[in-house]
């Protein structure tokens, strides 16, 4: 059953991805890869275009105390800003209030790495003691990385997807 689960969280994610794409690129932008496997797919990214790299993540948050969402939204927001590129970088989200106000909240970045040993190694190695919180690191790169809310776009897939055929239409 847990295995079931998984494919159909691969499903949604590569489902996702795939309804967003035709209204964030750009007429002359290019895929280069996309990686619609949710999880580790062997690439740094979900989506790498000529002019950018993006993370997407199709989870709605409560706003209670959702300390597994929020990590992983860190490490992908930390990802991004820390990737070594021109290209834009984009985090693509099911709504942003919750998550900007994580990343602009108090919580304990020791709290936010403690599940990810190779992430805490990297953000020490690169930042030692400089930040405590995580809207600390938020507040210096806050610009390094575009937060969107694609919940507009599939919403409105979703509803042609499911419409009713025109009462006069022939099947």
């Amino acid at each position: 059953m847990k295995r079931l689960a998984g494919q159909i969280n691969v499903t949604i994610h590569a489902l996702g991805i795939l309804l967003c794409l035709p209204h964030i690129l750009e007429p002359d932008e290019r895929v280069e890869y996309v990686s619609l496997g949710a999880g580790n797919t062997g690439r740094d990214f979900d989506l790498e275009t000529n002019l950018r790299v993006a993370e997407f993540k199709f989870i709605r948050w409560r706003g209670g105390a959702e300390s597994i969402r929020q990590n992983s939204v860190f490490k992908d927001y930390l990802l991004l800003a820390e990737h070594p590129t021109a290209k834009r970088k984009y985090l693509y989200l099911l709504g942003t209030e919750h998550a900007l106000k994580f990343l602009r909240g108090g919580r304990a970045l020791s709290s936010v790495l403690s599940r990810n040993d190779k992430l805490q190694k990297m953000f020490e190695d690169r930042f030692g003691e400089a930040f405590r919180t995580v809207g600390d690191y938020y507040a210096v790169h806050a610009g390094a990385v575009e937060i969107e809310d694609v919940s507009p776009r599939l919403s409105e897939l979703a509803e042609e997807l499911i419409a009713e055929p025109d009462a006069g239409a022939e099947d």
